[in-house]
């Protein structure tokens, strides 16, 4: 009976380390997801009525983007709904084509209504083939506007890259 009772504790500490290592990680981006949205801000106050307005928005605060013919780009993000966060988000992509370099860029989605929100979380987003982010610059956000219930911004941290497309990007979402 000890030796069930040890065993117990030892698999419940287990259990609780893994998910706070996991947490930690979570932390860290959402760390990192309200600095980018205060860098957003800065680069452009337009961005306050997408913020105010939105049925939510997931912002991948460090996405890398890096290719030469054959490129790609990664990302974990928050989802947030209501502006409180509610869940975590993964970003892949892959393409071919014309492009080179390498960037780190912050990426945000805003979805114009509840029901776009639901499709993202629900895992049935995919952006078209020739969809952009727009590039943040100063004023930028005041005439930007939603395309099919999404509207995307990108703004370059660092690196420099030929190349602005977001589509074909996949995404994933795990709900708190």
């Amino acid at each position: 009976m000890k030796v069930l009772k040890s065993l117990a504790v030892i698999a419940v500490l287990l259990i609780t380390v893994g998910a706070n290592a996991q947490n930690k990680k979570d932390r860290k981006i959402m760390t990192d997801a309200k600095k980018a949205k205060k860098t957003l801000l800065k680069a452009d106050a337009g961005l306050e009525r997408f913020f105010e307005n939105s049925a939510g928005y997931v912002l991948f605060p460090n996405v890398g983007k890096g290719g030469f013919i054959i490129g790609g780009a990664s990302g974990n993000g928050v989802v947030y709904e209501g502006g409180q966060s509610v869940g975590m988000a993964g970003l892949k992509k892959l393409n071919i084509g014309l492009q080179a370099g390498g960037q780190a860029i912050i990426e945000i989605i805003f979805f114009e209504t509840q029901v776009d929100l639901e499709r993202f979380k629900e895992g049935k987003f995919a952006f078209a083939a020739e969809t952009s982010a727009v590039a943040l610059k100063s004023g930028i956000a005041f005439n930007a506007k939603y395309k099919d219930g999404v509207a995307v911004f990108a703004l370059p941290k660092a690196g420099l890259m030929a190349d602005a497309s977001v589509g074909g990007q996949k995404f994933s979402y795990k709900p708190f």
